[in-house]
Formats: structure tokens, C-alpha cells, sequence
């Protein structure tokens, strides 16, 4: 549990659109698991039509109840019978398959089609592996058989990027491809040993490509 500190809670107006961070969730010994909003990105979020979550609609107070039970409700039930196939995409450790905060960090809680995710932020610890997705792709206007499963990237910091100072822009070969997701990329940023490794997981694509799911990890 070492590698996830905070997981914010992001909303965006819809599918291209940029994603604004709205919350935040933290859990700790003493206090157990909290959510709050974070002002300035609600603020920012409310100029293009946000609403805030349905179970938490006060925006200045701070939950300590059922926290984890509500957010759960988001993640995939485990009575399954794929359940395997989606522990193991995602990297799911089986000692924390039920350990809804980590399920929440490690899937983005991407089940429901709303406009919110969850991303967590991340620490460069030993053995750390976790999949993101590559944004901005369209933008760079990849084309379907360009990316392959496998394909190992390389990345570019910019910390002079005015829109997010923790970009990290991807490569493949010379030509640039996207961006890791938001606050997924501030692991990038903080110190460690050795370089990460971002390989290409998973391509959807039909005649475009609609989403690249890449594993970031040591």
C-alpha cells in the first residue's frame, strides 16, 4: 500500500475534453478514509457545466462516512466469473482484492460512464505497476497499426507545460503520441533510483484509435 498516496477525484464535460481535478480522497490510521472538494477545481469545473457528485452534494464539507461504500459502488462485483481477467489487467495484487481504496487507485473506478474517474497519485516504491492511458492521442493524430501491444515508450518531463506542470509527454521513437493521464504522471516527477518503463498494454481501435491502456511501472 506504500505506492498510493491521495486519490483525486476528476471530472471532465465529456470525451475529449480536459480533466479537471475536483476532490480528493486520503486515508490514514487515525482518521480513516475522508473525501473533500478541492475549491479551485470545482470552481473551474462549474464554467463548463459541473454538477457535484450525487452522494456527496455539498462541496465545502468534509465526508467521513461510507466513503469507501459509496465510491465502491463504482467497482466491478467479484462473484464474476471474469473477475480474474479483470484483476489481472489492471494489476491487482490478490492480497488487496478487497480492499475497496486500493481497488478504487488501481482501476480508476472506470465502471460507471459518468464523467468522473479516479486517479491516484502515485509513489515510486520497489515493484510499483500500474496502468494508465495515453491522453491527447488524437491531437498527435495516431492512426490505427502505429502503436502495438507491447511497444516499449519513451517519455519527455514538462515542468514548463503551462496547463499542468506534471506532463509527461510520450514518445514512440522520435514522434510524439500523447501524454500520460493526469496526476498519474507526477510519479514521473518525484525522485528515484531508476527510470520508469512505460510499455503499451492495450489498443481499442476500429478503422481510429479510441484508447491506448499502457502499463507504467519499475
Amino acid at each position: 500500500m506504500k505506492a498510493i498516496g491521495s486519490i483525486y477525484l476528476t471530472w471532465r464535460k465529456g470525451k475529449g475534453s480536459r480533466r479537471v481535478i475536483v476532490g480528493k480522497i486520503q486515508r490514514s490510521a487515525s482518521k480513516g478514509v475522508q473525501f473533500h472538494y478541492i475549491q479551485t477545481g470545482v470552481a473551474k469545473a462549474k464554467e463548463e457545466g459541473f454538477t457535484p457528485y450525487v452522494d456527496f452534494p455539498d462541496t465545502t464539507k468534509v465526508y467521513t462516512e461510507k466513503v469507501l461504500d459509496i465510491f465502491g459502488q463504482r467497482l466491478i462485483k467479484t462473484e464474476r466469473s471474469d473477475i480474474q481477467k479483470y484483476l489481472d489487467f489492471w494489476n491487482i495484487s490478490k492480497e488487496y482484492q478487497n480492499d475497496k481504496f486500493y481497488l478504487l487507485a488501481y482501476t480508476q473506478g472506470m465502471l460507471s460512464t459518468d464523467n468522473f474517474e479516479f486517479l491516484a497519485d502515485f509513489h515510486p516504491v520497489k515493484d510499483l505497476r500500474f496502468v494508465s492511458e495515453i491522453c491527447g492521442h488524437s491531437y498527435f493524430e495516431v492512426t490505427p497499426g502505429q502503436l502495438s501491444v507491447n511497444d516499449i515508450l519513451t517519455y519527455k518531463l514538462e515542468k514548463d507545460n503551462t496547463k499542468d506542470r506534471y506532463a509527461v509527454k510520450l514518445f514512440k521513437g522520435p514522434k510524439a503520441i500523447g501524454y500520460v493521464k493526469l496526476v498519474h504522471s507526477r510519479v514521473f516527477h518525484k525522485k528515484a533510483k531508476l527510470p520508469l518503463t512505460v510499455r503499451v498494454k492495450s489498443i481499442d481501435q476500429n478503422g481510429k484509435v479510441n484508447r491506448v491502456f499502457i502499463d507504467i511501472f519499475y
